[in-house]
């Protein structure tokens, strides 16, 4: 009996009457069932990837792992390891239409290759036990699984041949470049750069923005009635730049790290709103010092903060690098924001009651 997934895979056993998927589709199957896909991408799958960049439901969006037949593989046809991430588990899948191979799919989570090779889940240890869970050895005449590069960072290729007896080789970076790279095996240059243009930038900041829209509406509000229009503007505006404007610039602001590039696109966002809260002429000298004060203090913080979560969505950063730049900014950056939001209330405070 065929039960199709949400990746518009199908799984060819004997269903388990206590649930409602195939039982080939359980933690440890039985290594004689193998799951069938194809390349086709569905409406469904269309729609679940632009969900899955709205973060909508954002651990729904996976496969389940296993073995999965390609087309129509034989025991020497090439076999390649991916995510049960949804949009990662697709792509591969469209990119090889035409080739029969199978595709071991290791339980990542949910979590795209790249983010789930840093968090260790794409990992030796997973990928050697889902060749033992598979049956892989039994199905294959050969000794080889292809690895998208950017999984590299959690496969130890001498680990996994000491453990299982198969040679990782490393793929090329994108899918679509497999049905060139099988030709040779050899990866050109170009599939193994790596790069992040503005499009790919723009694409990760809906799921940022979306996770921040509700605390950003009710912060703009309660400064609205607060502070004024100009706050509430200024609240949206800090929001923005980190979660949109900050990926579409990150090439071209200066330094390395990503909270010291926040800093700087904060302190920008924020120059205007400090020249309209420090030359309020109806407010004294010092509240206009306050009011400007809170702008430069708090707005660059949030900004940076906004950039630093952006290294998880990142080919640039690595794991210690991204560990020493939240020892090294956090505590400035919440230093920062404490500050400004004291000066902020104690403005308020002093609205409030009548000083100002």
């Amino acid at each position: 009996m065929d039960k199709k997934d949400n990746a518009g895979s199908s799984c060819s056993c004997t269903p388990d009457p206590q649930t409602p998927s195939c039982s080939c589709l359980t933690e440890n199957p039985p290594v004689s069932e193998i799951c069938t896909t194809d390349s086709t991408i569905t409406f469904a799958n269309r729609l679940d990837h632009f969900l899955a960049r709205w973060g909508w439901k954002r651990e729904s969006h996976r496969v389940e792992p296993g073995l999965y037949r390609f087309g129509n593989p034989d025991p020497d046809s090439p076999v390649f390891a991916s995510a049960n991430y949804t949009l990662s588990f697709d792509a591969l899948r469209s990119a090889l239409a035409g080739i029969n191979a199978w595709i071991l799919v290791l339980d990542t989570k949910g979590i795209n290759v790249w983010c789930a090779a840093g968090k260790g889940t794409f990992g030796t240890e997973e990928l050697v036990r889902r060749i033992g869970w598979s049956g892989l050895a039994g199905v294959v005449r050969h000794r080889k699984i292809i690895v998208p590069q950017l999984g590299a960072p959690g496969i130890s290729w001498p680990e996994v041949m000491r453990k299982s007896k198969f040679l990782v080789e490393y793929g090329p970076v994108r899918a679509k470049d497999l049905p060139e790279y099988l030709r040779t095996h050899k990866a050109t240059p170009e599939m193994r750069r790596v790069e992040f243009p503005l499009k790919e930038r723009l694409v990760l900041t809906p799921v940022e923005f979306v996770h921040t829209a509700l605390p950003m509406v009710i912060v703009a509000a309660l400064l609205w009635f607060l502070a004024g229009p100009v706050a509430a503007l200024a609240a949206v505006s800090a929001v923005l730049a980190g979660t949109v404007f900050f990926p579409a610039l990150l090439p071209y602001i200066p330094t390395q790290d990503f909270s010291a590039k926040g800093l700087i696109l904060g302190l920008i966002i924020a120059i205007p709103f400090a020249l309209l809260f420090g030359t309020n002429t109806a407010l004294p000298g010092w509240a206009n010092m306050a009011g400007a004060a809170t702008a430069l203090l708090v707005m660059p913080a949030v900004v940076a903060y906004f950039a630093l979560n952006f290294t998880g969505c990142t080919t640039f950063t690595s794991r210690t690098g991204v560990k020493k730049e939240i020892f090294r900014y956090v505590p400035a950056m919440a230093l920062m924001a404490g500050t400004g939001v004291i000066i902020g209330i104690a403005l308020g405070i002093s609205r409030l009651i009548g000083v100002i």
